[in-house]
């Protein structure tokens, strides 16, 4: 079975996944008390909150896993206002992904993507990843981080990218 960029993407999300889990953990340490307030932060008046950023950053990979599967998109609940309901969003997430079972013939099938007031995007499956689900990952994910920043947790760019922490070598280390 050939599945070297579907496991390449499953990879990806995982990993991207675990940072979201990271930053979490970071804030739950920052926020002991009021996290109530702090799923309602926004970086602009016309953003989302970042309860709702958490959900869609999940929302990526959880379509894909679906998708992989041949089954309908299901977005989850947006309106997260607790930090229990983001880790357990993240980790349905992270189980949807490691029971992916698909090959990459699936990669060059036609996806239709609803959007809203009766548009779609029609995308081979190679684009609906590359073209439409990464950049939104990546959206939510960098705005989630974003508010966290803005809200004073002391994360970094280290924190936004601890999937590299395994590669990290000591100058001189073979």
């Amino acid at each position: 079975m050939d599945n070297s960029r579907i496991t390449e993407f499953q990879a990806i999300f995982q990993s991207r996944l675990a940072t979201l889990s990271h930053l979490l953990d970071i804030a739950d340490r920052h926020f002991a008390t009021d996290r109530a307030a702090l799923f309602q932060l926004r970086l602009a008046p016309d953003m989302l909150p970042l309860g709702t950023q958490i959900a869609f950053t999940c929302n990526q990979p959880r379509n894909f896993a679906l998708w992989c599967a041949k089954q309908p998109a299901s977005n989850l609940n947006p309106n997260v206002t607790r930090l229990e309901i983001a880790r357990d969003d993240v980790a349905t997430t992270q189980d949807l992904l490691a029971g992916i079972k698909a090959t990459d013939a699936q990669l060059s099938e036609i996806h239709r993507v609803d959007l809203q007031d009766g548009i779609c995007l029609e995308l081979h499956g190679l684009a609906y990843v590359d073209d439409f689900l990464m950049p939104n990952f990546y959206f939510h994910l960098t705005t989630t981080y974003a508010i966290l920043r803005m809200a004073g947790v002391s994360i970094g760019k280290r924190d936004f990218m601890i999937h590299l922490a395994p590669f990290v070598k000591q100058q001189g280390d073979a």
